[in-house]
This record gives C-alpha cells, sequence and structure tokens, in this order.
C-alpha cells in the first residue's frame, strides 16, 4: 500500500511528503497498479505550491503532464456552482431560501411535497428530494451523455416528476439538482453559466485555463480521456445541466482556486468562499454549500480535524480538490483514466495527502 510516513511535519506530528514520496506514489500508481494513463498531483503549502506528475497524455504521447495539463474536473464543477450562487446572495440577487420555481418560466411546475417548495439551498446541499438523474435522461450517445439533454427535457421532467420523499429531509446526491440550479442562476443573470462563472469567479481570479469551451491553448494541453482499460474515450459537453460537471481546469488554476479560498485578505469571493462553510446540519453533521466536510473519525465536534474537498469523474477523467482550513493547505489530484475503483483511490489519496492519518484504503465518510 502506497503511504506518505517521511517529509516535513505540517501541523502537530502529521508529516508533509517529499518529492521522492509522491512520485513513488504515482508510478506505482500508473506503472504497477494501472489505475491511470496520467496522474497530476498539486500541493498548496502555506504560499508555496507544489507539482508532481507521472505518466503521459496519452497511450504513446510522450509529452510530459505539468500544472498546465487541462483534464475534465466533473463534479468538482458543482464546487463553482455552489460559489456562483453564493456570490449572487452576496450581492442580493438571489436567496438560499428562494423556491426555484421563482427562475424558471410561467407553466414550469416544479414538484413539491406537503406544501414545501424546493429552494435553491435544497438545490445547494443534496436535500431537494429530486433523484440524481430525470427519468427521460436517455442520451443518444452514452459516450457523450449530456450534451443532448435541452432545456424542453428538463422542463417536462419538473412538471411530471412527483417527489418520493420529503424536502431536505436526507441528503441525496443529485446531478439533476446542480444543473437545475445552475439553470435557475443563468435565468436569474441573464447570461449563460459559462460567462457567468468566468466574468463572476474565474476572470476575478486569474484563472484562464478553466472553461466549458476549450481556448486554443487549452487545446494544445488537453490530456486525452481513458476508460479503466486505459483505452482513450471521447469527451464530455454538457448544456442545460452544465453546472453539475462542465468545467475544464488544470492543477494550476484549481490550486489558484485553493489558494482564494484559504486567503484572509479582502477579494471579491471572500465573503462568498466563507459562507459555503457556515451551513449547520440538523443532524449534527457538518455540511456545507458545494463542498463536502469529512474528519478523521467520522464525529464533528469543536475539537475534530476537518478536510473540506470534493472530487469528479465523467468517462475518462477523475479529479480530486481539497483543503485543510487550519494547516492552511490544499492538494489537487488530476487523472485521466476512469473507473469505479480508480476514483475511490483518486479520493483516498487526496485526503491521505492532506492527512497522513487518513489511510488509503479507508472509505470516506
Amino acid at each position: 500500500m502506497d503511504a506518505v510516513s517521511g517529509g516535513r511535519a505540517a501541523f502537530g506530528d502529521v508529516p508533509r511528503p517529499s518529492e521522492a514520496e509522491l512520485r513513488t506514489i504515482l508510478a506505482r500508481r500508473i506503472d504497477e497498479e494501472r489505475q491511470s494513463v496520467g496522474l497530476v498531483i498539486g500541493l498548496l503549502e502555506s504560499t508555496s505550491r507544489r507539482l508532481v506528475s507521472h505518466g503521459e497524455l496519452e497511450q504513446g504521447d510522450p509529452r510530459p503532464l505539468t500544472g498546465d495539463t487541462v483534464f475534465e474536473i466533473g463534479s468538482i464543477t458543482k464546487v463553482f456552482t455552489a460559489l456562483l450562487l453564493m456570490e449572487m446572495v452576496e450581492r442580493g440577487e438571489v436567496a438560499l431560501s428562494d423556491p426555484v420555481a421563482m427562475y424558471l418560466p410561467d407553466g414550469v411546475t416544479v414538484p413539491q411535497r406537503e406544501g414545501r417548495r424546493i429552494t435553491l439551498q435544497d438545490l445547494a446541499t443534496h436535500r431537494s428530494g429530486l433523484p440524481r438523474l430525470p427519468s427521460n435522461f436517455l442520451p443518444k450517445d452514452r459516450s457523450n451523455p449530456y450534451t443532448d439533454y435541452g432545456v424542453d427535457q428538463l422542463y417536462e421532467f419538473l412538471s411530471g416528476y412527483a417527489l418520493s420523499r420529503d424536502i431536505d429531509l436526507k441528503i441525496e446526491y443529485s446531478n439533476l439538482g446542480f444543473g437545475l440550479l445552475s439553470h435557475a442562476l443563468e435565468r436569474r443573470a441573464g447570461l449563460d453559466y459559462e460567462s457567468l462563472v468566468r466574468s463572476r469567479i474565474l476572470d476575478p481570479l486569474g484563472m484562464s485555463s478553466t472553461r466549458m469551451t476549450l481556448t486554443q491553448e487549452m487545446t494544445t494541453q488537453f490530456a486525452s480521456g481513458h476508460n479503466g482499460k486505459l483505452e482513450r474515450v471521447g469527451t464530455w459537453d454538457f448544456s442545460t445541466l452544465a453546472g453539475a460537471g462542465a468545467l475544464r481546469s488544470t492543477a494550476n488554476d484549481l490550486l489558484t482556486f485553493l489558494s482564494a479560498q484559504l486567503d484572509d485578505s479582502a477579494s471579491p469571493l471572500r465573503d462568498a468562499m466563507t459562507a459555503m462553510l457556515r451551513l449547520p446540519h440538523p443532524s449534527g453533521r457538518e455540511s456545507a454549500i458545494g463542498w463536502q466536510v469529512v474528519t478523521l473519525d467520522g464525529t464533528f465536534t469543536r475539537d475534530s480535524h476537518r478536510i473540506v474537498w470534493m472530487n469528479g469523474g465523467t468517462g475518462g477523467y477523475l479529479s480530486f480538490c481539497g483543503f485543510e482550513p487550519i494547516a492552511r493547505t490544499g492538494v489537487v489530484v488530476l487523472a485521466n483514466a476512469s473507473s469505479v475503483s480508480s476514483a475511490q483511490a483518486i479520493t483516498n489519496l487526496g485526503l491521505h495527502l492532506l492527512d497522513a492519518r487518513f489511510p488509503l484504503n479507508q472509505q470516506s465518510h
């Protein structure tokens, strides 16, 4: 099993990985265990960054992976959608308690239950009662499943769906919910999702290599995706449900994003980023807008050591992005191959690099 047992202490007696140890981990994962074609790890420690990579952009492509190599980041997109929501809340453009129906056309019916309406907060915390995907999600091309799901199909599903459980009863992970949230925010702002995220988040933070639509420069740096057999696969493209997983990014850009999250200095997004983590959960387990929060033992007391994180996966890519607020450290892991077993391995690696007390074979809470 991989282990990070040396390096320098970041907090308490928990060591930080050395570059040699990171390279050993990556080589084992790619050359021996065949978990991916290429891997990039980015570490943020105070004001310094480290980048370590191994593997190829594509099978047989000798070009090295770097901090500027572009990957699909899948559900890490949800963090940007959630931040966009909180930024619009800070501006007074929307409220978390607003029913999503406020931002949809007349004639579109959003399901209710027991007189309770689905709010923007319900969507952003996966507590809306909506399923993971709509029942009329029937892609013509399963290798690019989201590209042909349109607005009319979304409205048709909402108008005909009956909730099977109470709203806010439990967490039920929903790509549909975040896609609906991004659609509502688009309509409120009068901009498409990519333009909205770019103008409100990416440009202010200087994240020029995070986009839905690849720029010419990003195209030259784009890593090819692969399936679990390490065969090349195509990209995923999103339309109506863009806020659930449409963004592509780099380790350098995501480290910039984490740096902004950990920076106490004033910035246009400071209050919105802070507000994402101030959401008490009625069960006592901590929750957040967009992010997941985990502790080593699964409990949340005043002294619990918290890690804030999100992962993502598409047909050919896996990703992890997380930070530890007290130690002020961040980790990004990007892979250009995707399988169920590798997805858990990437998440465990990210948690382990943030705190070596998280074993690499431990399921996240």
